[in-house]
């Protein structure tokens, strides 16, 4: 096994099922005390990948190294710990037992009272676990998986069945948990969540990666800005307008009506802000936005999808 001082390594990873590639040589370094989102649309092996990092799945070529152990080594010795969004709770016990019952499987446990007020669940530990909401239920995985102290947190979609509330004090356990020195790697649907709690960012499509780097340098991947602008007498302006006027298919990505607003997605702000000015047009309040993860999301994993390419972006050197 390869000794390393990240708390995650993966090198060269692949996995097929049948003539279907779910991992395409994956390499990724995750270093002690980081926070990293793993983004990409289902399919783009992020499970597999996951399902790698906690020996459940067995990579057909490479090697995983948790802590410098090996993935189903650091499982075994309380190193590395899962939350997955639907993992089942074992019904007819009450949580604060549940709780109680997972710490001793652990040589240094946090107290089971500690662990169910990081997940705010210390007012239900009484309550049987078949009874709990869906989002109690989530905070409750939550518990499960830091009682034991692990060094490395992996979390699938840990608030997908929280509201806004419980999102946001889900977050804040999380940066207090990364703020001892653990490392935590989540997938989330929310793209909201990466911009205050992730300082990384790895995005897979197509069982590759094809983005790496911090939050604003994964949106400047993106590479498209987007330009707002009002035509005085023209309320109803048909988004295609843009593209006439303009006159460049290929310097306006796509068009949108927001509101009152023609919006144009560009990857040439100044090009078409130029065009705008000679275009004669009654045009006022202009606006130009940068990219934001939104836009990189489907930029970077759409155009992976669609051609297949090996072609990733990586901002640091992380060996």
């Amino acid at each position: 096994m390869e000794t390393t001082s990240a708390a995650l390594h993966l090198g060269g990873v692949t996995k097929s099922y049948g003539a279907t590639y779910a991992v395409r040589g994956v390499d990724l370094t995750v270093e002690r005390g980081s926070t990293v989102a793993l983004l990409g649309p289902n399919g783009a092996g992020k499970s597999t990948l996951v399902g790698m990092m906690v020996g459940l799945v067995r990579p057909d070529t490479g090697t995983v190294a948790v802590a410098g152990l090996s993935a189903t080594e650091a499982v075994a010795s309380g190193r590395i710990a899962v939350m997955l969004q639907d993992a089942g709770l074992m019904p007819g016990i009450r949580v604060g037992e549940l709780v109680r019952l997972a710490a001793a499987l652990y040589a240094e446990p946090f107290p089971a009272d500690e662990a169910l007020a990081m997940a705010g669940v210390s007012e239900i530990a009484k309550r049987r676990v078949d009874r709990l909401s869906g989002g109690q239920a989530q905070r409750v995985r939550f518990s499960l998986a830091v009682v034991g102290r692990p060094e490395v947190l992996v979390l699938d979609e840990p608030t997908r069945a929280l509201d806004v509330e419980g999102r946001n004090a889900f977050w804040a356990a999380i940066r207090a948990y990364a703020g001892t020195g653990r490392t935590v790697l989540f997938s989330t649907h929310y793209l909201d969540e990466v911009e205050g709690n992730a300082d990384r960012v790895v995005m897979l499509a197509a069982g590759r990666v094809v983005a790496d780097g911090t939050p604003h340098e994964v949106r400047s991947d993106a590479g498209v800005s987007r330009v707002r602008y009002l035509l005085d007498n023209e309320p109803d302006a048909d988004t295609g307008d843009a593209i006439d006027v303009l006159g460049d298919r290929e310097l306006v990505l796509s068009t949108a009506r927001r509101g009152d607003r023609l919006e144009v997605t560009t990857a040439d702000s100044d090009e078409l802000v130029r065009r705008l000015v000679g275009s004669g047009l009654p045009w006022h309040g202009l606006e130009v936005t940068p990219p934001d993860l939104d836009d990189s999301y489907l930029r970077l994993t759409g155009a992976a999808a669609a051609t297949g390419s090996t072609a990733s972006t990586t901002h640091q050197e992380r060996s």
